[in-house]
């Protein structure tokens, strides 16, 4: 692949809902484009970006691809990303490489959850973008439907650039809005025609829609078109540029993806009106000097670039996929790893085509492409010179919420699925790996239950381990509401020295949750010597460990040693030990134990339409609301306390309650007591497994 310089670059994100013909699109581009000789189809696995055995066997995108196309002297760089929730941290990486992004809806389900939060997601990035309305060619499809509600929803910023000529119900050419002039398809090839009569009406308020986005852009142009005068086509593409550029239009254009029509004017569409990264600002800051580098793609400063994605496969190895935000990068260039203080030769270049590596000599301020095999890069992390190390804010990611137990099926295997596991939170950042000691568990979070899946399917094929997935144990504490008073002889004589330990001891409430226990000693004359009084501790440590109700961590509890005797021979720190974890059990189940249930505060955005469902659903998980706030976008923001164990399968009820609407997030909050019914269940289930345990024995 040629060398392009920043002014020739287009960095363009696909965006849209899941099977909105993103993938199709960025193959039709490859086809036109001649990276392939034949067009590839989801259906059939084949496609450029969709390369993984997951994405070919479930037939959606799961990982962002890179498809850099050459078009009329100029390098595009595709970014087709995943449109399903559940690897919306994909999204979010390729949004922050790029410097466009194309919006694509399917012409027949028009608009849907996934457009307005594509949309959402380049308001927040400041993106310029395209609306591309796909399935032209599909029955029922209509263009005119999905202008209708883009402009209802995002106003008269929406501008369609061309309309559909139908002729017996199928999509046979295209109007230019800009120079007013018919297009019908022959073949591959695109020939001349009139504007049909029906057409004329739209294409002239269209036209006028664009003529006022025109005279907007400068004083001059204001004059003369209230003087009369036409602009000229130069005048006028110059003009839509600046205002698709800022974002005061949103042009909007159609095609069929699967017959390539529509594609090869997108692509001029990309070249003429899209910014090039020299247009856009980025900064940094020097760590040498704690100044503000200012970037912005130029190729004259010192190289600098960060890490948007990492690529970890066992089959084509690793690579981090960077954007240079300035200077020239070249082969063997020695980098400098901000965030790790390492240095490394890169060795080769290259730009990645889907999964397949093509190796380049440089790569210019603006472009994309790939380092292999830098051993501690991860994706984040900011690359330049020693001599000028820049450090770049890392871009925001989604934080998992949903998360499930998993457990190895093979015990050997232990190890693998650790380093597997590993591996991939290098690569997907809203993957996390929790290990909960203190409910014995290994926990996996993700942004959905179907991130998950795809999770434990590529543990499996690519990794060769097997997981099982499991409802997570709630972290349950035990805690006494009362007092109680009570002692404890430990006396043990087997032939020589014996064992003696004798405790006289009061449990009471603390008051502080936060803490397992406080001990405090009044003994009086002895009763106990001293030099125990640390033994009876070390017991107190190991009883609140597993409470005698239910087996889960004690807390709040106050315990006073207050009196005992020993023996001047058998008395050992072992029987005061023992002594003590028993008068524990007893004490603690004198004192009227509660079992205590962790809270989370919970805060669930969701459109004013589903409110009441919303707060309904959460009652029936024992949520208590605590109110309601509006924020923009005809949206509230219901704030409750929630148990976690309520929490379980929340994700998905919230998507399928909402249309996929509904977002949510949580965090710990403190503890409460738990309902008798929840106690009853857990200190049932405790017994149920000590019997087990007996019988296995």
């Amino acid at each position: 692949m040629n060398v392009y310089t920043t002014e020739k670059i287009r960095n363009i994100v696909l965006l849209g809902h899941g099977g909105s013909g993103k993938t199709s699109l960025a193959e039709a581009m490859a086809y036109l484009s001649g990276i392939t000789s034949r067009l590839g189809k989801v259906s059939d696995g084949n496609t450029v970006s969709d390369y993984s055995k997951e994405e070919q066997k479930r037939k959606f995108s799961i990982n962002t691809s890179v498809i850099p196309i050459e078009w009329e002297g100029y390098k595009i760089n595709v970014l087709d990303a995943p449109g399903y929730f559940d690897f919306v941290g994909e999204a979010e990486e390729a949004v922050s490489a790029a410097t466009a992004a194309i919006i694509v809806v399917n012409g027949k389900a028009g608009i849907e959850v996934g457009t307005q939060k594509a949309w959402e997601l380049c308001d927040k990035y400041k993106l310029p973008r395209f609306i591309y309305v796909s399935n032209m060619d599909v029955d029922n499809a209509s263009f005119r439907q999905v202008v209708e509600d883009m402009t209802n929803l995002y106003g008269k910023k929406i501008a369609p650039f061309h309309l559909p000529i139908r002729e017996n119900e199928k999509f046979v050419g295209y109007i230019n809005v800009i120079t007013e002039t018919g297009n019908r398809w022959q073949g591959k090839e695109v020939v001349p025609c009139e504007v049909p009569e029906y057409n004329k009406a739209n294409l002239q308020i269209c036209r006028d829609t664009l003529m006022e986005a025109v005279a907007e852009t400068s004083e001059e142009f204001m004059e003369r078109y209230f003087g009369g005068e036409t602009f000229s086509e130069a005048e006028i593409r110059a003009a839509l540029r600046t205002n698709v550029c800022d974002g005061s239009i949103v042009p909007i254009s159609m095609g069929s993806n699967t017959l390539c029509q529509g594609v090869y004017t997108l692509l001029d569409d990309i070249v003429k009106y899209m910014p090039s990264p020299e247009n856009s600002e980025v900064a940094g800051i020097n760590m040498k000097t704690n100044e503000i580098y200012h970037a912005d793609y130029d190729f004259s400063k010192a190289k600098s670039a960060y890490i948007w994605k990492t690529i970890v496969d066992p089959f084509i190895g690793k690579y981090s996929l960077i954007k240079v935000n300035s200077g020239v990068f070249k082969t063997d260039d020695l980098i400098y790893n901000v965030d790790k203080d390492i240095e490394e030769k890169i060795g080769k270049i290259y730009v990645l085509q889907g999964n397949k590596p093509l190796e380049v000599s440089e790569l210019h301020a603006g472009d994309i492409g790939a380092f292999a095999k830098l051993t501690a890069a991860r994706t984040g992390n900011s690359l330049s010179t020693k001599a000028t190390p820049i450090k770049y804010g890392r871009f925001d990611i989604s934080t998992p919420y949903t998360y499930m137990r998993y457990k190895p099926k093979n015990k050997g295997d232990v190890d693998k699925i650790s380093q597997a596991l590993q591996k991939m939170t290098h690569e997907d950042l809203t993957l996390r790996v929790v290990n909960d000691s203190e409910n014995r568990q290994m926990l996996l979070y993700g942004m959905g239950d179907q991130h998950l899946e795809v999770v434990v399917s590529r543990l499996l094929n690519e990794y060769k381990v097997e997981v099982e997935l499991a409802r997570p144990k709630i972290a349950y504490r035990e805690t006494i509401k009362k007092e109680s008073d009570v002692e404890y002889k430990y006396k043990k004589q087997s032939g020589g020295h014996g064992q003696y330990g004798h405790v006289k001891m009061r449990f009471s409430p603390s008051g502080d949750l936060t803490a397992p226990f406080v001990f405090e000693q009044e003994v009086v004359g002895g009763a106990v010597p001293k030099n125990f009084f640390p033994a009876v501790e070390k017991g107190l440590q190991e009883s609140v460990l597993k409470g005698p109700m239910a087996a889960y961590p004690v807390v709040g509890v106050k315990a006073v040693l207050y009196d005992g005797s020993y023996h001047p021979v058998d008395s050992s720190e072992m029987a005061f030990k023992m002594a003590t974890i028993q008068a524990f059990k007893k004490g603690f189940m004198e004192a009227h134990p509660v079992l205590l249930e962790p809270i989370a505060s919970l805060k669930v955005t969701v459109p004013d339409s589903y409110t009441g469902d919303v707060m309904g659903d959460l009652n029936k998980r024992r949520g208590r609301v605590l109110g309601m706030n509006p924020i923009a976008g005809g949206k509230q923001m219901i704030e409750a306390d929630i148990p976690m164990s309520g929490l379980y399968g929340y994700c998905t009820d919230l998507r399928s309650m909402t249309g996929g609407r509904g977002e949510y997030s949580y965090e710990f909050s403190r503890y409460e007591q738990a309902p008798s019914d929840v106690q009853e269940k857990e200190v049932a289930a405790r017994a149920a497994k000590v019997a087990e345990n007996s019988a296995d024995d």
